[in-house]
């Protein structure tokens, strides 16, 4: 008697092993690949999911978005430049299916083509390019990527560039031309500002020639600007126009010059006709005394 009871309470153990073995649970972000005898016959979950013993099999299966960190990889850029760039991934699992049977581990051949395709797409890029436009970069990535990972039931939704690291010399090559740009922007928007200036004084000038009164309040405006400080001396800007009037016509200041009359030529020294003789000299010569 004890033996019998002995064997059935075994049997009931067993049989509760066997039971578990049999049931699994699968969350609403997963799903369960059966294998019955090695051979692909159904897609369960989520819920509960009853096997049968020893000759089925099941494989979990994630259905939620993978966050995966690609390894920072040597980068060489299409002008020459080295560089180490990493970046991250973001791809799920779309056909549990084939994430099983057409790749042995998905997650490392995921990981295995985006590194491939990082250091290919960046390759073909220039050192500019691979700065400024980040996001025709990522677009590039993820089509490459999710290509090659299609087959395997694998979608990948977003490749983001992370960071890009560049040798120091070219750091500082970069920043000697950023100074430079800089420096070019800022002349060209100073040149703009006296040219525009300049134009409006042409402005100016033109409106205030044509009413002279105008030039005169000006000055008047001057003089009070001028006298709101203490300042001993006190420049007065006189128009050469007002003093005109005072000015005589042979000034210097005001009205035309009159052409001088021009000089007379010097009158020759008068010479004689009739020359003097050696006669006439010795008459004029006092008697010698012996």
């Amino acid at each position: 008697m004890g033996v019998a009871i002995g064997i059935v309470v075994v049997l009931a153990i067993f049989a509760l092993i066997v039971l578990a073995s049999s049931v699994r649970v699968l969350r609403e972000y997963e799903r369960g690949v059966i294998f019955r005898l090695g051979r692909l016959v159904a897609l369960k979950g989520p819920g509960l999911v009853l096997l049968i013993p020893v000759i089925d099999r099941m494989v979990r299966v994630d259905l939620r978005t993978v966050t995966l960190n690609i390894p920072p990889q040597e980068v060489i850029t299409r002008d020459n430049v080295p560089s180490r760039v990493n970046a991250v991934a973001y791809f799920k699992v779309v056909d549990p299916n084939k994430a099983i049977v057409e790749v042995e581990n998905f997650l490392i051949a995921t990981s295995q083509i985006a590194q491939t395709a990082l250091r290919s797409v960046l390759g073909k890029a220039e050192l500019d390019q691979l700065l400024s436009e980040r996001e025709r970069l990522n677009e590039d990535l993820q089509k490459v990527i999710d290509e090659q990972t299609e087959p395997w039931g694998v979608k990948v939704s977003t490749v983001e560039i992370k960071d890009v690291e560049i040798p120091e010399n070219m750091q500082r090559v970069m920043a000697r031309q950023a100074e430079a740009e800089r420096e070019r922007r800022a002349k060209i928007i100073n040149s703009e500002g006296e040219f525009q200036a300049a134009q409006k004084l042409a402005d100016a000038a033109d409106i205030i020639s044509e009413n002279p009164a105008t030039l005169q309040l000006r000055y008047l405006q001057t003089l009070l600007e001028m006298g709101v400080n203490q300042n001993t001396t006190i420049v007065f800007p006189v128009p050469i126009d007002l003093l005109k009037a005072f000015m005589g016509d042979g000034g210097d200041g005001g009205g035309e010059r009159q052409p001088r009359a021009p000089r007379p030529a010097p009158e020759a020294p008068l010479i004689p006709d009739n020359k003097p003789t050696l006669d006439d000299i010795e008459k004029d010569l006092p008697p010698s005394t012996p």
